[in-house]
C-alpha cells in the first residue's frame, strides 16, 4: 500500500540513480506528454512530498502519483522489468541506469515554476523538513465534527498518511475510526505517533507498526479482520464509516480496544 513512507523510499531509489545525470532516453507514453522529450537534460534531484513524486529536471517537473497500484522500479539498463512492458508509463534512461513508472495513478510534466499547483494544497508532510505538528493539529481540529478515520487520510490536513497507517493509529490511540476529531483531546500525542511511525519505516523494506518484525505480527489491525488482536484476542472487524467523504474506504478495528462512540457523539 503506497503511503508516505512507500514514496519517500521511491524517491531516494531515484535520487541515487538520476541525480546529477544527463537523460539518454526520456519515453512517457501517456498521450497528452507523448511528444516531451527530456533527453539530454540532467536530472536535478528526486523528491517525495506526501504520496507525491517530483522528479526535476531543468524547468521542468515530471510529477508523478502512484495511487493504489503505482510502482517506480530502478535498476541497471540490463535488469528484468518487475511487470509487464504495456503497463510502462514513463521510462528515463541515464548511460547507466533505468527508472520506470509502471500504473502510476497520475504523471504529467510541468513547469518547475508551477509545482505548487500539484503539491501545495497538502499540509505539513510527515517526512518532509516542513513538518509542523501544531500545524497539522490546527488543520485537524477545523472540522470538529469529522471522524478521524476521514479526518487523517484527507491530505489538506497533514500529508504522508494512507489506509494503512489511519487504522493502526486509531488502534494505538484505542479509539474507533469514526470518533468525532472534536471528542479526542490528545490530538498532539497522536501526530507525535504518526511522525514516530513513518519515520521508523522509511527506511524498512517491510513495514511494522508493532515493533515485531515476523509474518503476520508486523501490523495491529490493517488487513487483519476475522483475526485474534494482539493485544486482547478480540475478534478484529472490518468495515466503512459511511457518508459521503471521500476518505470512505475499509477500516479495520479492535471492538474491544476501540470502542465505538457513544450516541451522543456527531
Amino acid at each position: 500500500m503506497p503511503e508516505g513512507d512507500t514514496v519517500f523510499q521511491a524517491a531516494g531509489r531515484l535520487q541515487a540513480a538520476l541525480a546529477g545525470k544527463p537523460l539518454t532516453r526520456c519515453d512517457i507514453r501517456v498521450p497528452r506528454y507523448v511528444t516531451v522529450d527530456l533527453t539530454g537534460r540532467t536530472v536535478d534531484e528526486a523528491l517525495a512530498r506526501g504520496k507525491h513524486l517530483l522528479i526535476r529536471v531543468g524547468a521542468s517537473t515530471i510529477h508523478s502519483h502512484l495511487k493504489m497500484e503505482g510502482i517506480w522500479f530502478v535498476g541497471s539498463k540490463t535488469a528484468r522489468w518487475p511487470r509487464p512492458t504495456h503497463q510502462a508509463r514513463i521510462i528515463l534512461e541515464t548511460e547507466s541506469s533505468v527508472a520506470v513508472g509502471f500504473a502510476l495513478g497520475r504523471l504529467e510534466v510541468i513547469r518547475r515554476a508551477d509545482e505548487s499547483s500539484v503539491v501545495g494544497y497538502l499540509g505539513p508532510d510527515l517526512l518532509g523538513p516542513d513538518w509542523d505538528a501544531d500545524r497539522a493539529e490546527a488543520n485537524l481540529r477545523r472540522r470538529p465534527e469529522r471522524p478521524i478515520g476521514h479526518a487523517l487520510l484527507d491530505q489538506t490536513n497533514l500529508a504522508g498518511i494512507g489506509n494503512v497507517y489511519r487504522c493502526e493509529l486509531c488502534f494505538l490511540h484505542r479509539t474507533h475510526p469514526a470518533t468525532p476529531v472534536g471528542d479526542i483531546a490528545d490530538l498532539s500525542a497522536w501526530m507525535a505517533s504518526a511522525h514516530r511511525l513513518l519515520l521508523a519505516n522509511r527506511d524498512r523494506p517491510v513495514r511494522v507498526t508493532t515493533g515485531v518484525d515476523r509474518p503476520g505480527r508486523g501490523l495491529w489491525v490493517y488487513g487483519r479482520d476475522r483475526r485474534a488482536c494482539l493485544r486482547c484476542g478480540t475478534t478484529i472487524r472490518a468495515g466503512r464509516l459511511g457518508g459521503s467523504d471521500e476518505h470512505d474506504r475499509s477500516v479495520y478495528w479492535c471492538p474491544a480496544c476501540q470502542p465505538e462512540p457513544g450516541p451522543g457523539s456527531q
